[in-house]
């Protein structure tokens, strides 16, 4: 009794081991996902910034002024455009990682319940 026992504990053992590293391979590529889609916009924004800064030094007079001021409105929706896109694909990356979770531990729970119906028919005979 005391090695079936000790059996079953061993193998929840394993599978909650196994489910664990599981669920940090999803978090883990999650993550990676969130800090490419991030780095990608941050660095597209920089380079814009950095370009309109180029033209607003070249700007000598009020004209030279108002001719840039239409650039900079652009830059501005352009950004919150981006910001927007990027917010949007974030939580698709957020939504996958939250039904991959899911997905594993309803396998878990699956498994667990399984294990326990076998245990109480193989008790029953």
């Amino acid at each position: 009794m005391y090695e079936q026992a000790s059996n079953q504990f061993l193998a929840l053992s394993k599978q909650a081991a196994e489910t664990f590293i599981k669920a940090n391979a999803i978090a883990v590529e999650g993550f990676e996902k969130l800090i490419d889609i991030q780095l990608k916009t941050i660095e597209d924004r920089v380079k814009v910034a950095a370009d309109l800064i180029g033209q607003a030094g070249e700007v000598r007079d009020f004209e030279a002024a108002r001719a840039a001021w239409p650039k900079s409105v652009s830059l501005i929706k352009d950004s919150a455009e981006k910001l927007y896109a990027t917010s949007q694909e974030v939580t698709g990356v957020l939504t996958k990682t939250g039904e991959a979770y899911g997905q594993l531990f309803k396998g878990t729970v699956d498994a667990a319940n399984d294990a326990v119906v076998k245990a109480k028919t193989a008790k029953a005979r």
